[in-house]
């Protein structure tokens, strides 16, 4: 006998900027329906209009807390290709260097502060591996727990070094950076990776030298590798793999099997007069679309995007709009209707592809390709555990984010070998109008800023951040949003504590710690109170 349907109204799930409320459907103990709903408006949008164009690098970075450098980066380089500037190489790698420390601090702080903690719930003490996990990762206590999130600070360091501080800082501005690191700076800088390696990268991450997990190629390679030393199984990966599989994380998590990356790293030598249209052909982490139903690679060119509003709280007519051309008008009275119109966040699309999602699973899929030139970066192992185990699951989703480490760390390596002290660091930009496009890979997925400078003075700013991307509503179309999407099929063990929703939201990586309650939504009873982060 099928049973009626129960509807849980999870709030609020920790995210990136603001608060993540999500309700499911749930019947014979699965998620059948699924909406997500962004309740915190922002207006950075609004902020910005009418103001300096340099604002931008002052205000957006304190649109988020842990991610500030991303949106630094895209607003230096959205005013870059709006003023047709040129851009030394010692910037360009500066840039990339802050980027790439800002993600690599938040490998360990997402993984041990916010994702790994859900593994120690008591819904898994029949697990062989329960009893291990709550001595690695209970919060607190857990002996990686600590090592994890004290390690996170050790990159910031570095970024510290180009910016003077982190969070918030406006060392890159249009033209370069503000900058101009010593021999001195470089060794420390050289140090404090090296640190990051020896004391938590490889003993705990990995397991193993990063020679030896660089050698992994196929999925194959990698069952091997976790089989061949009891240093490999138990690692923090290894172990978080054999675990993942037990209580089955690669079950659920499917989500649209549609993929975005804009790619990031702009290369020193190669994009030092940007433009948009340039973009795609200079960056060392190659941009891209994965269709997984068709085994598709392609470009991701930022004409193809559009925001739209159906589901969202804006008043703006028309369909799916472009950022350049949207005008963002916030609707006073927001009330949730989940016929109507529910959330804050937009459903961003794909001008034909529709919904796609954004991370660092979607990154990896995109290394996997052939469609980049033979210079940019590539990886075929998430791509090849992908094809073989059917798809993306909550499991695969948060192993692509470990795995990048090694790239992430490598690439840091790079910049600090490229950097030639007695060049310069800054070119003075002339100031013009114009419209202008910066984007980057967040450690969280597809981030991306447009401007238009007109009379000099900001006319239009628009961002999409990977938040946006991942949280948003249905479609006009009525397509599920990726979360949305992703929470179908999911197993709902207890509905008091509905753990499992937790993993798929936390796969996307929801980065606020708070406290979720969930509610009978006939009765009004409170069933549960538990942490999601």
């Amino acid at each position: 006998m099928t049973e009626a349907v129960q509807t849980l109204d999870i709030s609020p799930v920790g995210r990136v900027e603001g608060d993540l409320d999500v309700r499911v459907d749930v019947q014979d103990g699965v998620v059948v329906n699924a909406w997500t709903q962004a309740e915190l408006f922002r207006g950075f949008e609004i902020i910005l209009r009418d103001k300096d164009p340099q604002a931008g690098l002052v205000v957006t970075p304190r649109a988020c807390g842990i991610c500030g450098a991303s949106h630094l980066t895209c607003a230096a380089w959205a005013l870059d290709t709006a003023w047709q500037t040129e851009v030394p190489r010692n910037a360009i790698i500066a840039r990339n260097l802050g980027q790439l420390a800002e993600s690599l601090q938040s490998l360990p702080r997402h993984h041990y502060g916010l994702f790994m903690i859900d593994m120690v719930n008591k819904n898994y003490r029949n697990s062989p591996y329960y009893e291990e996990a709550v001595k690695r990762w209970a919060p607190f206590t857990g002996k990686n727990y600590e090592l994890g999130v004290t390690i996170s600070g050790k990159p910031v360091e570095i970024y510290a070094m180009l910016g003077g501080q982190w969070p918030h800082s406006s060392y890159m501005v249009p033209g370069g950076v503000m900058c101009a690191p010593t021999l001195s700076d470089v060794t420390r800088a050289w140090s404090i990776l090296e640190y990051f390696r020896t004391n938590w990268l490889e003993p705990v991450w990995l397991g193993c030298s990063l020679e030896r997990y660089e050698e992994i190629q196929t999925y194959d390679d990698f069952m091997a590798w976790l089989d061949e030393r009891p240093e490999h199984a138990n690692s923090d990966l290894g172990m978080y793999w054999r675990m993942g599989m037990d209580i089955g994380l690669d079950k659920f998590g499917k989500g649209l099997g549609k993929y975005v990356s804009w790619g990031y790293l702009p290369h020193e030598d190669k994009y030092n007069r940007p433009t948009i249209e340039g973009r795609n052909d200079a960056v060392q982490m190659p941009s891209g679309i994965y269709l997984g139903e068709s085994d598709t690679h392609m470009h991701m060119d930022q004409a193809m995007a559009r925001e739209d509003v159906t589901h969202a709280w804006y008043d703006e007519p028309g369909g799916p709009t472009h950022p350049f051309d949207r005008t963002t008008h916030p609707v006073a009275q927001n009330k949730g209707d989940f016929n109507g119109k529910y959330s804050w966040a937009t459903a961003v699309l794909h001008s034909e592809y529709g919904h796609l999602e954004a991370g660092p699973l979607a990154r990896e899929l995109v290394y996997g390709g052939s469609h980049m030139a033979d210079w940019q970066h590539k990886d075929g192992l998430v791509l090849d555990m992908y094809k073989k185990m059917g798809g993306a699951s909550v499991l695969l989703r948060h192993f692509a984010r470990m795995h990048e480490a090694k790239a992430i760390y490598r690439m840091m390596e790079r910049c600090l070998r490229e950097l030639r002290l007695n060049e310069p660091f800054y070119i003075k930009p002339k100031e013009q109008d114009g419209r202008g496009w910066g984007a980057t890979e967040a450690i969280r997925g597809a981030l991306c800023h447009w401007i238009e400078v007109q009379g000099g003075k900001i006319k239009n700013y628009q961002i999409v951040a990977p938040t946006t991307w991942n949280v948003g509503p249905r479609t006009g179309e009525e397509e599920r949003g990726p979360i949305e999407e992703a929470l179908i099929g999911t197993p709902i063990a207890d509905p008091k504590d509905p753990v499992e929703v937790g993993h798929v939201a936390r796969s996307y990586d929801s980065c606020l710690v708070c406290t979720v309650h969930a509610h009978d939504a006939k009765t009004g009873e409170e069933l549960a109170r538990f942490r999601t982060a």
